[in-house]
């Protein structure tokens, strides 16, 4: 066979091939790369973050529901608390599943970058593991299958932030849509901050202190430490997230207009009053150490830190009423491993197929 056939972009001359020059990696628009040229990196920090996605590999079956299963067949939970447990695995159950058919479906065919890709796969893949710990919670407690994975068709809050979201992906998925006019990088750029700063950086965290507020309590704990587990990856993906969105910024000025960046304060205001919505519907009555507006003060809180991350004013000033998350986020991953359960692990040689 022609060798030349084998490597059509290489030029051979007088016996020898001569490689082609490495062209210039972007974040976007790239389209002289014909492969996953990883290496050499540019953006080392998609790397680290890939890295660090590796580095807090974890299982939902490593976690133990036995104390869990207990608890929800006693009445040692509240109405109440029942209904936020209910309304959260509502919520999530469907929105991770959003997160990443948005990352395999739109995100991956626009970045352009090999090293940015090889964090999307590792998120997906985490996306998938979050998806499965709702249906391993779900089974262990023996719910109502149908109940909590059509929550979002039933629960007007838990609608109105799915579709929030999904309206996001609509014009992406599009055969036509690119990214090589103003137009359209601004509209993918939209959607980045639409799932990274909003869905993962806003409507999740809620959801989080909200579960951990009950963990705290050691209530529900088997729960509570999937959750660290799910928020720990989240924090990953959404510092992700912000140096995507600002490498391509940086790379592409002409898109960061004054009426573009008013347009998207005024998107991530829209979300925190779906936000503070869907926290009444958890929480009509309170509990304890928890109430519907403890969270609209969080939702301020979370956001203007968002916004300051991607380079926009803050628009709230308000104070954090739960200091104890980023204690949670800190906590090593082994912490969970070592005060629970010891855990079997197969190696690839002993593993049955």
């Amino acid at each position: 066979m022609n060798d030349a056939l084998l490597h059509p972009k290489t030029e051979i001359t007088g016996g020898e091939r001569r490689r082609p020059k490495m062209k210039e990696k972007r974040l976007i628009n790239c389209t002289t790369v014909d492969v996953n040229q990883l290496m050499p990196l540019k953006y080392k920090w998609a790397w680290e973050h890939y890295l660090n996605g590796c580095a807090n590999h974890w299982m939902p079956s490593e976690v133990s529901m036995a104390k869990d299963i207990e608890i929800w067949k006693s009445d040692q939970l509240s109405d109440s608390e029942r209904l936020l447990i209910m309304r959260n695995l509502g919520f999530f159950s469907t929105a991770e599943s959003l997160v990443a058919n948005n990352i395999t479906l739109a995100i991956y065919k626009h970045v352009t970058n090999p090293e940015c890709r090889q964090y999307l796969l590792r998120q997906a893949f985490e996306e998938a593991i979050h998806t499965h710990t709702f249906h391993y919670i779900v089974e262990s407690l023996n719910l109502e299958e149908g109940e909590i994975f059509n929550m979002y068709n039933e629960i007007n809050s838990i609608h109105a932030k799915d579709k929030f979201e999904m309206d996001l992906t609509e014009e992406i998925l599009r055969d036509d849509f690119d990214t090589t006019t103003q137009e359209g990088a601004q509209k993918f750029l939209e959607n980045l901050i639409g799932f990274y700063i909003i869905m993962e950086g806003l409507f999740f965290y809620s959801g989080f202190a909200m579960i951990l507020s009950l963990h705290r309590q050691n209530k529900m704990t088997g729960i509570g430490e999937q959750f660290q587990y799910i928020l720990r990856d989240e924090t990953i993906h959404l510092n992700f997230g912000i140096d995507l969105i600002n490498g391509i910024k940086e790379e592409n000025p002409d898109i960061w207009t004054p009426a573009f960046q008013k347009y998207i304060t005024d998107k991530i205001k829209e979300a925190v009053e779906l936000e503070v919505d869907y926290a009444q519907d958890c929480l009509p009555k309170g509990i304890l150490g928890l109430t519907a507006p403890m969270f609209r003060e969080y939702a301020h809180y979370i956001a203007d830190r968002r916004l300051e991350r991607i380079g926009l004013k803050t628009q709230y000033n308000a104070k954090n009423p739960f200091p104890w998350m980023s204690e949670t986020i800190d906590l090593g991953k082994e912490k969970n491993f070592f005060e629970t359960r010891v855990t079997e692990y197969q190696s690839a040689s002993t593993l049955s197929w």
